[in-house]
This record gives structure tokens, C-alpha cells and sequence, in this order.
């Protein structure tokens, strides 16, 4: 039997997932339509993808690292509410997905969505549709992250389970690694150093300095230095090695890390639902829609 685009759309329409999940369980009923929708619903993918558009901004920040501490990974996984990201079915979900990632480093979250994840050989997205008809919300996984160094080290802190970072280090040790991960989680750098920070930010902030100075009436010369340090005052604040180390604010983190003889590669920092638009519920109109439909 042909398959036709009206037959497709009715099908998305019932069941509410994407077309070529349609056409595909179209194809293999030989186009009858309660057929796929029955082999739709067996399999989790009906009852996922109809809650695939529902805004996931709960969840989880997760990090493992390597016995020899060089590797890790860090990953999001997303819930619709925080019930759901303490439930034992999402941790382990979670707790799996880190464990494969670390082994497999696929390049990116495609990649990663093909991995085998369990002794069965279903895939990563496989799982998560089963996991999403199981427990009924939407669950997705946002983004992560893997870093490796063969002459360093990585550190890693998580702040409970909302926030996460890693720091990649060039020599130092495991202590000063994680030591810049939980600094990297209280003062949010923006990057490694002054010369990593966006030629657009900085023409931004001096534009607004000079504007500032200049207001204040003094002679060119007074500006210029004004604006001078005013603009290495900007620039400290917002990257790791200019800033003053949380645990001894007398000392800047470019000299703690100079005296262990390191150098900072890289650092990487997630938050939960950072960047995501939340639905923010009425309560007052839910009740209403649900008076009017009764």
C-alpha cells in the first residue's frame, strides 16, 4: 500500500511523533494505521515524542573521571521536574550514560544518541524514549563535555547537583585541579585569560569606560590612564587567572598556579537549565481551562 502524506499526517496527528518515525512504522504495517500506532505505542515511541516539546529546565549535572584522573566527563541531563531527577530510574540512566561516554568519547550529542547503552544493544535514544514512557516526562540530554590530558591533570566539582565544572591542567596535581574547579563554580570566569576573552566584549566595556571618564571632565591624559585601568580591572575580574583565589582572595589564581609550576589548559562549567526559557505556570487559568472543559 502507498504511503501518502495524508496518512502520515494522521498518524502525527494521533500520536503525536515526528514524521519519519510515522512513515517509517507506516511503512512496516504496510500502511495500517492502528497497526503502527499499536507497534508505536509497544515500543515508548508514541508516548515520548508526544512529550518531546515539553520544556525540560530540571535535572542533573553529572561528572566521572578516570581512575588515573585523565579523563573525564561532564553531562546534563534533563527532567521536567526535580522529582524526577532524584527518582532511582533517572539516576541510573544518568549514572549509565557517563559511564559510556567516558569509554566511547563519541565526538558529539548525535554520536552519543547511537551508542549502545545496555547489554540488549539498544541505543542511548533508544533508552531514553523507554525511559520518558516510563516515567512519563520529558527527558532529554542537553550537552556534554570530555576533556583529556596525558600530562596533567583534570580536577572536578560539583556544587550538589545543579552545577558542575572541570578544570584541565598542564602539571600541578589533583589537589590544585580541584581546588580551581570549585573556584571555577563560585566566581563563573568567563575565560582562561585576558587574551581568551571576545575582541567583542572588550570593545563593548571600553566604549563604556571611555563614555564614563570622559563624563568626568579630566584632561585626556587623566582619561586615558582612567581608562587604562579601569578596562585591567574588567578584564581581571572575569578570567580565571586574574582573579583573586576563593580561598585566599590575597592571592590571584595566575600566581597560585605559577607556584605549582602549572599552567591552565582549559575549564568548562554547566548549569542546570542555564539558558533555558521555564514555562511559568497560572494557576488560576489551569483551573479555569479545567472548569470550562467539564
Amino acid at each position: 500500500m502507498a504511503i501518502t502524506a495524508a496518512l502520515v499526517k494522521e498518524l502525527r496527528e494521533r500520536t503525536g511523533s515526528g514524521m519519519m518515525e510515522c512513515k517509517k512504522a507506516l511503512v512496516e504495517s504496510n500502511g495500517d494505521i492502528d497497526a503502527a500506532i499499536e507497534a508505536m505505542r509497544k515500543s515508548g515511541l508514541a508516548k515520548a515524542d508526544k512529550k518531546s516539546d515539553r520544556v525540560a529546565a530540571e535535572g542533573v549535572i553529572a561528572i566521572e573521571t578516570s581512575a588515573d584522573g585523565k579523563r573525564a566527563v561532564m553531562i546534563e541531563v534533563n527532567s521536567e521536574t526535580d522529582f524526577v531527577a532524584k527518582a532511582d530510574d533517572f539516576i541510573n540512566f544518568v549514572n549509565q550514560l557517563l559511564t559510556t561516554v567516558l569509554e566511547a568519547q563519541p565526538v558529539d550529542l548525535d554520536a552519543l544518541m547511537a551508542i549502545a547503552l545496555n547489554d540488549a544493544g539498544e541505543s542511548v535514544e533508544v533508552v531514553r524514549q523507554a525511559l520518558v514512557a516510563k516515567i512519563g516526562e520529558n527527558i532529554q540530554i542537553r550537552r556534554f563535555e570530555l576533556m583529556s590530558s596525558e600530562d596533567g591533570v583534570i580536577g572536578s566539582y560539583r556544587h550538589g547537583d545543579r552545577i558542575g565544572t572541570m578544570v584541565k591542567l598542564t602539571g600541578g596535581d589533583m589537589a590544585l585541579a580541584k581546588d580551581l574547579a570549585m573556584h571555577v563554580a563560585a566566581s563563573r570566569p568567563q575565560a582562561v585569560s585576558g587574551d581568551d576573552l571576545p575582541a567583542e566584549l572588550l570593545e563593548k566595556e571600553r566604549d563604556i569606560v571611555v563614555t564614563q571618564a570622559r563624563d568626568s571632565g579630566k584632561p585626556e591624559a587623566i582619561i586615558e590612564k582612567m581608562v587604562e585601568g579601569r578596562m585591567k580591572k574588567f578584564v581581571n575580574e572575569i578570567s580565571l587567572l586574574g582573579q583573586a583565589f576563593v580561598k585566599d582572595p590575597d592571592m590571584t589564581v595566575e600566581k597560585l598556579v605559577n607556584q605549582a609550576n602549572a599552567a591552565v589548559n582549559s575549564f568548562e562549567c554547566f548549569e542546570v537549565g542555564e539558558g533555558i526559557e521555564k514555562k511559568e505556570d497560572n494557576f488560576a487559568e489551569e483551573v479555569m481551562a479545567q472548569a470550562k472543559g467539564n
